[in-house]
């Protein structure tokens, strides 16, 4: 699989298939999708970012990376002291992979530990690559494998995880993730909902590679799930800007988190479910980082932001996108979450 990352940051387990699906509008794939076809069966055309929304991204970053870094640094002191020093990362792509380079590049710094890190797909209701994982497994130990992600919203990948690894004897359903606003891991680097600034960019700080695809005409039965890389994008690429600005701000000496938070996400998910009359709770998607992704990829019915952090910058990239696209920003008491997507309802479509 090609991409702008360099192999000794990760190697992604994908099929290339640029040129072989032709991406469709939010309007249309939000439609299918409620029809009932497979959202991996398709891939969105790329936001396009407007020039007040990249100020607003640089400007994030700028900010951001510091709090970031210190959530990477206390997350692998985390993966130590849970999982020892003989690990392999397997990142889910696509969030997970500048995550699982970040944890890469710390693990070295302070520990000198070389850990190997690949990058596999695992996708809702369709289940993690098999063919990937039967890769690993010939190469490492069950026991070696640990999953990496960027975020957990609700805890759906989670989910599907832990469903999908019953079937490896001996391979960990454990999640290590930056952020755990959900409450469902212990293997965070803080359950505090905050901004990854990589969630506010798609392919161009994701090592310019779409997010995966699996449809039986062009995935056979022995190939990885799917990837298109963007190479005409090239010009626009930051992700090693974003790797480079949090690795900067790397610590050796993190203190241990003193958020606390009560509870589940997902409770507070089937609250908004009944709140706002929503029979699938799929069509909710809390936490700063689901949000930006409803707005990017999805078709929004609106946007619920924690009603005492209106004015935080941390959601000032939200703000923009959700102006941008004309979707409204309702103020709302959350609990575990700073921001909350909600998908628009299109049967009537």
């Amino acid at each position: 699989m090609r991409t702008s990352y360099q192999e000794q940051d990760v190697v992604l387990l994908l099929k290339d298939i640029t040129g072989l699906v032709k991406p469709q509008p939010a309007w249309e794939r939000e439609r299918l999708i409620q029809q009932g076809v497979h959202y991996c069966e398709m891939l969105p055309i790329e936001y396009v970012p407007s020039r007040v929304y990249m100020e607003i991204y640089k400007k994030a970053l700028k900010r951001y990376a510091k709090p970031v870094a210190l959530a990477v640094g206390r997350l692998a002191d985390n993966i130590i002291k849970e999982r020892g020093r003989d690990i392999v990362l397997v990142s889910l792509a696509r969030a997970g992979i500048p995550i699982g380079i970040l944890l890469k590049r710390y693990l070295y710094k302070k520990y000198k530990i070389e850990a190997e890190h690949y990058s596999i797909s695992i996708i809702r209701g369709r289940g993690i690559d098999d063919n990937a994982m039967k890769y690993l497994l010939k190469k490492y130990k069950p026991q070696q494998l640990l999953f990496v992600d960027g975020w957990i919203g609700k805890g759906a990948i989670l989910k599907e995880l832990k469903a999908a690894v019953s079937a490896y004897p001996g391979v960990s359903a454990e999640i290590a993730v930056i952020a755990d606003p959900a409450n469902v891991t212990e293997l965070c680097g803080t359950h505090e909902d905050i901004l990854i600034p990589s969630s506010c960019l798609n392919s161009t700080v994701s090592g310019l590679i779409s997010r995966t695809f699996l449809r039986a005409d062009i995935i056979g039965k022995e190939d990885f799930h799917g990837a298109v890389y963007y190479g005409e994008l090239s010009d626009s690429d930051l992700s090693y800007d974003f790797i480079h600005a949090v690795e900067k701000e790397f610590s050796m000496e993190v203190l241990e988190e003193t958020y606390q938070t009560q509870g589940q996400g997902i409770e507070e998910v089937r609250k908004l479910a009944e709140t706002f009359g929503i029979s699938d709770i799929n069509l909710i998607k809390p936490g700063i980082g689901e949000t930006t992704r409803v707005l990017l990829r999805r078709v929004p019915w609106k946007i619920l932001i924690n009603k005492d952090d209106t004015e935080d910058e941390m959601l000032a990239h939200i703000v923009r996108l959700a102006e941008e696209k004309g979707v409204p920003i309702e103020a709302y008491p959350l609990t575990h979450y700073k921001a909350c997507g909600i998908i628009k309802k299109l049967a009537d479509t």
